[in-house]
């Protein structure tokens, strides 16, 4: 089961992202090995030399931070390094104030550009900053784990998490480049690369039936081992998948909600676990409870749960909800969900592996309080 599917080795690949009503109305997200070394030059031609303010966290600064900014004094631009301490529980209105503060005493002005360098929690409080600061200023995003490389550095999605919940206050702020190079991967801990591959088998459940038999067929495990080709790979085609649903469905009004699947239960346990349990583990959790969900209401075929669960299995990915978590607080932590509407709780669910359901035009379906107390107690 360690066999890996032919892959193109090409050292660069570049998805484009459209937005017909955003603006950019369509930026490139490159995919590769290697891409670092040229960054200082790339960046400095996409802001004409304006100054940067470089955000990062206090893990990644060292590891890659302090080399963005070095490469973009010397390209000449003006680099400012704005770092925050590591950790979901610093995805805080606090810390975005830190920063806007920071960005603001360092003399940027609004002629300067946002680099968020590091992972789904640098890049969701960058984005933030850079929505917010001088009302908007143009930001790229160097993300350096595998899930911020498939899912949250593309799309636009920026915000920080509350006492209430996970995400509840943010922005909508599209990047203007992208560039993921899984080099940086090399350092990523194997607990934070096997978060990441929970949203790669996210995106084969949700619209790649293909991408999901190749993950079973030994896809997965060279992901998991590191093998650069079948890195780009994946990242080449979670981020081809998300820049299709985005561009059809920017705000998540309706047809984005498919690529939340597993999110409303899992976002439910990393909020009870009080950040302890990384966001991809938590997905993994949350995929296997509303896939019964999703047997129990959409029709999926009975192996669905099976098959998510023992790829979660196989990536190290844990299975179980904690014991401490019991059924009525994952209710009411659920019910906190963005995606609730008049106090229902809401779910996008896989009608099959590959395929999510649709009822009465809406790819988000009202989950009884019942069936998800049913769905976590099959978990």
């Amino acid at each position: 089961m360690n066999k890996l599917v032919k892959q193109d080795t090409r050292s660069e690949r570049r998805i484009t992202v459209a937005v017909p009503a955003g603006s950019p109305s369509t930026y490139d997200v490159v995919v590769g090995s290697g891409l670092l070394a040229g960054i200082g030059d790339r960046l400095a031609r996409l802001s004409a030399g304006a100054a940067w303010g470089v955000i990062s966290d206090a893990h990644v600064q060292g590891l890659v931070g302090e080399s963005v900014v070095a490469a973009l004094e010397a390209a000449g631009c003006r680099a400012v390094l704005l770092v925050f301490p590591a950790g979901e529980q610093f995805k805080t209105r606090g810390t975005v104030s830190d920063l806007q503060n920071g960005a603001i005493e360092a003399g940027l002005g609004r002629d300067a550009w946002i680099l968020t360098v590091g992972g789904g929690v640098v890049g969701d409080v960058g984005g933030f900053v850079a929505a917010t600061l001088f009302r908007g200023l143009p930001m790229a995003q160097v993300p350096t784990s595998l899930l911020a490389m498939v899912d949250s550095s593309v799309g636009g999605k920026t915000g920080v998490d509350t006492p209430a919940g996970k995400n509840l206050v943010g922005a909508f702020h599209q990047p203007r480049w992208v560039l993921a190079d899984v080099d940086t991967l090399a350092t990523l801990p194997d607990a934070e690369l096997r978060a990441g591959l929970a949203e790669v088998i996210k995106y084969g459940v949700i619209l790649d039936q293909q991408l999901f038999i190749d993950l079973e067929d030994g896809l997965l495990e060279s992901c998991a081992t590191r093998v650069p080709e079948a890195l780009i790979s994946v990242i080449e085609r979670c981020v081809a998948i998300k820049a299709r649903v985005v561009a059809d469905d920017e705000r998540e009004t309706n047809w984005r909600q498919v690529l939340n699947f597993g999110h409303t239960i899992g976002h439910a346990v990393e909020m009870l676990s009080k950040y302890s349990m990384r966001h991809g583990e938590a997905v993994a959790i949350g995929m296997i409870c509303e896939a019964h969900l999703a047997q129990r209401l959409v029709g999926a075929p009975p192996d669905t749960p099976v098959r998510i669960r023992d790829l979660c299995s196989r990536a190290g990915l844990p299975t179980e909800i904690p014991a401490s978590l019991t059924p009525d607080a994952m209710l009411e932590a659920a019910r906190r969900d963005k995606k609730t509407r008049a106090n229902q709780i809401r779910c996008a669910l896989p009608r099959q592996i590959g395929a999510m359901a649709h009822h009465d035009g809406q790819w988000a379906v009202e989950v009884p309080d019942s069936e998800l107390i049913a769905a976590i107690e099959a978990n």
